[in-house]
């Protein structure tokens, strides 16, 4: 009895101890999202006080064409996406030999993804450059004499993006599947020799099939990712050509940092909330059907 009046005497201390990060994430999360829920429903400059104005920024989003346009242009970034899958899968298959050097090697590939974003951004911008550019003098070398303007360009400043997140991002995907890779049993594999499977077989039918949990969590964080494309942009194009590289979140940064609409862009930033949340609930419940197609 004594023990246990002693420890309901102790109650607080665990919540002493989760006090301060309690704090923090009130102070730097949830009353922030408060206040952006808030202001979606008003009109500030910043410089006045806030006018309530109801669901005025939602209807005028409704009918606002960049808002439309550059959520075109959010969603084409994403096309990346299974072309960033297949590259990683395809540097796990590689890396997952036990030979000298491999570790090596796996350094090499990962080294983009703990690389500061926007020192690859400006080193990328400068491989892209129209004049100077390592990537146009290649091209040149090789007999192309009027290459493309990469970044410049209407045709090729969204490619030129996805190229280079590709590259930067590769790396990290590639440790999930090598991991996936070296949990597959040996007996899968040997079981499907015995049956007379080929390479492409064994992949196809053993492989891809055990990757499925790597395949959602890939999926779904690179959609989010996705979604909230900006350094890239802000430092290799600043939303141009005539906003053919603007994504939703620098349309947000602009809304709010450059032109003062502060109430117009929490509401279009909770409109790409709600985006977000539907297409990750949406893959969460393929996922879960995928599953159970898999294992039964």
């Amino acid at each position: 009895m004594k023990e246990a009046s002693q420890k309901s005497s102790r109650w607080w201390v665990p919540w002493f101890f989760l006090l301060p990060s309690f704090a923090g994430f009130c102070t730097f999360m949830l009353l922030p999202i408060g206040a952006s829920l808030c202001m979606a429903f008003c009109n500030w400059d910043i410089l006045s006080p806030p006018r309530f104005i109801g669901f005025q920024n939602f209807v005028t989003l409704l009918h606002d064409r960049d808002f439309w346009s550059y959520l075109g242009n959010t969603l084409y970034f994403m096309l990346g996406i299974p072309i960033q899958m297949a590259v990683s899968l395809f540097l796990a298959i590689l890396v997952d030999r036990k030979i000298r050097g491999i570790v090596f090697f796996r350094t090499i590939f990962f080294l983009p993804v703990v690389s500061s974003l926007i020192a690859v951004a400006m080193v990328w911008r400068w491989i892209y450059h129209p004049e100077f550019g390592v990537l146009n003098e290649l091209l040149r070398w090789v007999g192309v004499s009027h290459p493309p303007r990469w970044l410049g360009s209407l045709d090729w400043g969204k490619p030129s993006i996805i190229i280079m997140e590709v590259w930067r991002v590769a790396g990290y995907d590639m440790l999930l599947y090598l991991a996936a890779l070296q949990a597959i049993p040996q007996e899968l594999y040997e079981a499907a020799e015995i049956d007379g499977a080929n390479a492409w077989e064994k992949f196809w039918h053993v492989t891809w099939p055990m990757l499925s949990f790597v395949n959602f969590f890939v999926l779904v964080t690179r959609m989010i990712g996705g979604f909230q494309i900006f350094g890239q942009i802000f430092v290799m194009t600043q939303g141009g050509p005539a906003g053919s590289t603007t994504s939703l979140v620098y349309y947000i940064y602009r809304n709010a940092f450059e032109w003062f609409r502060m109430g117009y862009a929490s509401a279009i930033a909770w409109v790409l909330f709600l985006l977000m949340l539907g297409v990750t609930l949406l893959q969460w419940k393929l996922g879960q059907k995928r599953q159970k197609e898999t294992y039964g």
